[in-house]
């Protein structure tokens, strides 16, 4: 009974995301534009970082795609605004290793994040749910380049 519940939760807070997404739209000026796709489901993200001294001082992100991709980018900007580049690339680790199952490091409160823990179960749904991941890593990344 608990676990119908968390999951209902879960499927709450992910579509809230989706339907209220945070941080939609682009940072205009000094920002890191990356844009990715899922091909194999048509998800595609716009992502617009500015990243200052090694900070992400904003994140936001525009595109379309299903309900986990798009809230899932909603749940990254939120988790990696005011963070180190370090720090944002250590949160996508730790979600990654959510994704593929593995144990992941739970000293960083990761909040809404958590209630993608069951896209796991769903191996078509991974890359849905990484999209936005993958791309805030490419672009930090470059960033750290320049």
């Amino acid at each position: 009974m608990a676990s119908n519940n968390l999951d209902q939760l879960y499927r709450r807070v992910i579509m809230d995301h989706y339907k209220t997404p945070r941080n939609k739209g682009a940072i205009e000026n000094n920002s890191v534009n990356i844009e990715m796709n899922n091909p194999t489901c048509g998800d595609r993200i716009l992502l617009t970082l500015q990243v200052e001294d090694g900070i992400v001082k904003d994140a936001k992100f525009d595109g379309e795609g299903c309900s986990i991709s798009m809230a899932s980018a909603s749940m990254m900007t939120q988790a990696v605004k005011g963070q180190g580049i370090d720090t944002a690339l250590k949160l996508s680790g730790i979600f990654s290793d959510m994704m593929l199952g593995k144990d992941y490091d739970d000293s960083i409160d990761l909040g809404d994040i958590e209630a993608l823990q069951g896209v796991s179960q769903f191996p078509a749904r991974i890359k849905c749910a990484t999209l936005a991941w993958k791309a805030m890593e490419k672009g930090v990344q470059n960033e750290e380049k320049s």
